[in-house]
């Protein structure tokens, strides 16, 4: 087992702020670090019971809120993921820890993050909460479901293995109990693993109704999209950079962002959008990457601040900006975001308010609301990574907390929906026609509400993915125990 110090510098190095919040690791390698689990762990070493203590370990020595934690009698779970939720669960009750303390797999999360790549349909899921009708938000490029014809706007309308066997996704929402609703259709979805085939019967923005099987397939997760990901808006003849980053998660996303980044240099562009809208977060390291790209005169100031429990205040770190080629000095940006937009994504938009003031904005609905990041700690010989909350982030003015969402700290709001009638990166879409009115001036209605904690302590569909009064109708379509790409990635399948 690799522990305390040793696994500070080696393992550390992965650190994400999966699914919210985040903070800048000091230097995290370009492989994303961990280790590399042994090919034939005896039982005893990987037993449920070995690894209740190995968690243990880590959250008694390393865990943000040490008296949030909860004392759990080990013989009264079956398994670990249930443990943690159990072991964290005052500090989830308290709104300091909404299921960002989790268990993974080593070799899956560092497949996802070295490869930059994961198995499936290739799309991103949301539904329509009133209805319960399941949507296409997003398709990558390349991958099966954009080749059979899914893309933003489709509706799903039935699953099945073949087509003598297809349920209605209404019906499959119907179902009562823990398997029951977005979790049916999730199970009906089945796993993410290349060679598993669905028959879809689906609507596309169009009225074509079509029905066909789809192979799940590995798939790039290419975070800038060669389609929409980075492009010159014309707003009224003045020139405003749109980036649409799906996720931090794939270490390539930093050489991606430069590259946007370039064209937005040589275009003199100086307002930006930032389309963050499904980015569940991912490594820090991009985000800090991101922010020097904002940085052009102000290599040397803070971009952001790692603080850790007082036990380990030895650990806190400053993040500088840094020099980066293709930096821009924007001058007014707006960042896109929904209650599916957290980790990293949140740690960029609260490092700009020092900066941006009041030519800074959040359009859309809030954001999840996590100013706290994961370190990971691995038993490498049971492949077991650990993902505690293990420190919280500041900017360069020491303002964080924002637990309840961006809303309640940026220095303007701008409400909208978001509107999959049109393509991303299209201006009539109601969120990036909203960026570009606070741009060029005009008004827009602030989000007026935000995310509150579950009275119970439980986690609803919603609240795991930053639910509340301020979100749109459609949630992303997540699992209960959601895989190593969907922890960054909701709704992706």
């Amino acid at each position: 087992m690799t522990f305390a110090r040793t696994a500070l510098s080696l393992v550390l190095a992965v650190q994400l702020a999966a699914c919210g919040g985040g903070g800048s690791s000091s230097s995290p390698p370009a492989t994303g670090g961990g280790g590399t689990p042994a090919p034939s762990p005896t039982p005893a070493a990987c037993s449920l019971r070995a690894r209740q203590d190995f968690a243990d370990q880590v959250l008694n020595e390393w865990y943000l809120f040490p008296e949030l934690l909860a004392t759990v009698n080990q013989n009264s779970v079956t398994n670990l993921d249930d443990y943690l939720d159990a072991r964290v669960a005052p500090a989830r009750a308290a709104n300091r820890d909404r299921f960002f303390t989790f268990a993974t797999s080593i070799a899956e999360e560092n497949a996802v993050i070295n490869s930059g790549s994961s198995a499936g349909f290739g799309i991103r899921l949301s539904y329509d909460t009133a209805n319960r009708r399941l949507f296409v938000v997003e398709a990558y490029e390349g991958a099966p479901g954009l080749a059979a014809g899914l893309d933003r706007g489709t509706e799903i309308t039935a699953i099945g293995t073949t087509s003598a066997n297809l349920q209605s996704v209404s019906s499959l929402f119907a179902i009562p109990g823990d398997n029951g609703g977005a979790q049916a259709v999730a199970n009906a979805l089945g796993p993410s693993d290349p060679g598993v085939s669905r028959v879809l019967r689906f609507t596309q923005p169009g009225g074509a109704v079509i029905e066909r099987s789809i192979t799940k397939t590995e798939f790039a997760l290419d975070p800038v999209s060669d389609r929409y990901g980075a492009l010159i808006l014309n707003d009224g003849g003045k020139r405003v950079g749109y980036l649409n980053l799906r996720t931090f998660i794939v270490s390539d996303a930093a050489n991606q962002l430069r590259t946007a980044f370039g064209q937005f240099a040589a275009q003199g562009v100086t307002e930006l959008i930032l389309d963050l809208r499904y980015n569940g977060g991912g490594l820090v390291s991009v985000g800090d990457t991101f922010g020097d790209l904002m940085g052009a005169g102000r290599v040397g100031q803070v971009w952001s601040k790692e603080i850790l429990r007082a036990s380990k205040s030895a650990e806190n770190s400053t993040r500088l900006f840094r020099t980066e080629a293709n930096a821009i000095a924007p001058t007014k940006v707006a960042v896109i975001t929904t209650g599916s937009s957290a980790s990293a994504s949140e740690l960029v938009a609260n490092s700009l308010i020092p900066y941006l003031g009041s030519n800074l904005a959040l359009v859309g609905a809030n954001s999840f609301g996590k100013p706290v990041g994961q370190f990971g700690f691995d038993l490498a010989a049971c492949d077991l990574r650990v993902r505690a909350v293990a420190f919280r982030t500041v900017n360069a003015n020491d303002q964080g907390d924002y637990y309840t969402g961006l809303a309640s700290v940026m220095p303007n709001t701008c409400r909208a929906g978001d509107d999959i009638a049109f393509p991303l990166g299209d201006p009539r879409e109601a969120s990036i026609a909203t960026a570009l009115n606070f741009l060029g001036g005009r008004t827009c209605s602030p989000i007026t509400s935000s995310r509150t904690a579950s009275a119970t302590g439980g986690a609803t569909q919603g609240e795991r993915l930053g639910g509340g009064v301020d979100l749109p109708e459609r949630v992303p379509l997540q699992p209960r125990r959601p895989g190593p790409a969907q922890h960054e990635l909701p709704g992706l399948y």
